[in-house]
């Protein structure tokens, strides 16, 4: 698919060509106003990997996954990734219609020209691998916070993403349920979903990565993998931001 330029930038909906990567930044700069919140990044996403995002508050890993999504544009460099039909995002809270659980789900498949019957039935079977089929007729907004975000989840899956992006999706949820959606997630990336998620919850970036991007002040610190990075963190801001994690 042909390049597309936004707001001086160049970006692609389509992976790069010219390798395996399935998202690919180069030297991307994004700018509100006066601030830069990007500098520089260039990033290369491998179909299969389970990237997780880390860094303090202000480093940059929400802009990076929604300029990856395409919701905004960066302002210098270049972005490849796939189509937007072929991603989910998944945020700290959840953007639900206002109609039941099974509708929600079915929404996702009728807007891309499913018939009912059809759209509804695999909406059916991805909600019991969910654990929601009892719930397909509850309004979605009176789920608990558990409930909606597997519910979520429930509505990427059933769309078969080529790439999930996660935002900080279990920050507000009780242990029970973050394990849930863990579970899920992983789940996810065993039917074929590539994933890149941004947490502060050091635990959930061991247990989902494979790969550590370090992110401060609109850098990539590091870019390891999860195991390296939490042995043998390299640079002083990475030993910083555990030992205060570990506090």
């Amino acid at each position: 698919m042909r390049d597309k330029c936004f707001g001086g930038a160049m970006r692609s909906t389509a992976p790069v060509q010219n390798n395996s990567a399935l998202v690919e930044l180069v030297r991307v700069r994004y700018r509100v106003g006066d601030t830069e919140i990007l500098r520089g990044v260039s990033l290369q996403i491998n179909p299969g990997e389970r990237v997780a995002l880390l860094g303090a508050n202000g480093a940059g890993k929400t802009t990076l996954l929604r300029l990856i999504n395409g919701l905004i544009s960066s302002n210098e460099g270049t972005l490849a990734s796939p189509p937007v039909a072929l991603q989910a995002m998944l945020f700290q809270k959840p953007p639900l219609l206002r109609r039941n659980v099974l509708d929600n789900v079915a929404f996702a498949l009728k807007s891309r020209g499913m018939a009912e019957t059809e759209a509804e039935q695999l909406s059916m079977q991805t909600l019991s691998r969910c654990g929601l089929t009892g719930l397909s007729q509850r309004y979605a907004r009176a789920l608990s916070g558990g409930e909606q975000q597997k519910l979520a989840l429930a509505r990427a899956w059933v769309t078969r993403p080529t790439l999930l992006l996660a935002d900080e999706a279990t920050a507000s949820l009780a242990p029970a349920a973050v394990h849930e959606v863990e579970r899920l997630m992983l789940d996810m990336c065993e039917q074929g979903s590539t994933l890149i998620f941004a947490t502060h919850n050091r635990g959930q970036a061991k247990r989902l990565a494979t790969r550590i991007v370090f992110m401060s002040a609109g850098r990539v610190i590091e870019d390891r993998t999860a195991d390296d990075f939490f042995a043998n963190p390299a640079s002083q801001e990475a030993i910083d931001y555990i030992n205060v994690e570990r506090v």
